[in-house]
């Protein structure tokens, strides 16, 4: 049997704090985003914090594990 938990966490300015680790990044845009497999278009909207309901899980690890950072977004709490 399964069990399935959605949990949504408010963390204020983790889109700046994507925008930052980016910027750190000597790759373009485009290279990072096709890491990831997503469209430059919606990295704007995670790095303004327009993403509508809520940025996934899977989407945040997957930008940590290609920028090499740590976010600090932790569900424990």
């Amino acid at each position: 049997m399964k069990v399935r938990r959605t949990v949504d966490k408010e963390v204020p300015g983790l889109g700046q704090r994507i925008k930052e680790a980016r910027e750190a990044d000597e790759r373009s845009l485009e290279v990072i985003c096709a890491e990831i497999g997503i469209s430059r278009v919606y990295w704007y909207d995670i790095e303004a914090e327009r993403v509508r309901n809520a940025l996934p899980e899977e989407t945040l690890r997957k930008i940590e594990k290609v920028l090499g950072v740590n976010l600090g977004v932790n569900f424990d709490n």
